[in-house]
């Protein structure tokens, strides 16, 4: 599980290092789903989603609004701006490692 005092970066890693938490952050790019929707493409249950949902959420990747008994899921992109950050010091040092 992510711990919620660890740095923000580890917890966002930690968050899309599962390919099924990757898939929904992709699905959510096109924007706000219900938790049903999000969970109808996987061969898993529900209860299965949530806990992903779970652990995207406490990396603060998504957001989930509730109205009556339907949660509404969407991505918090600029949540990813660290993991980018961090991700594009090494993209252009490999690139000019190849390039020499």
């Amino acid at each position: 599980m992510v711990d919620s005092k660890a740095d923000p970066l580890d917890a966002v890693f930690l968050a899309l290092a599962d390919k099924t938490r990757r898939s929904l952050v992709h699905t959510l790019v096109q924007g706000e789903v219900t938790m049903s929707d999000l969970a109808l493409p996987y061969n898993m249950s529900l209860a299965a989603i949530s806990k992903h949902v779970k652990i995207l959420e406490k990396a603060k990747l998504i957001r989930r609004r509730i109205i009556g008994r339907t949660h509404y899921i969407s991505l918090v992109p600029e949540q990813l701006n660290g993991a980018l950050d961090w991700i594009s010091i090494y993209r252009y040092f490999w690139k000019d490692r190849f390039e020499t």
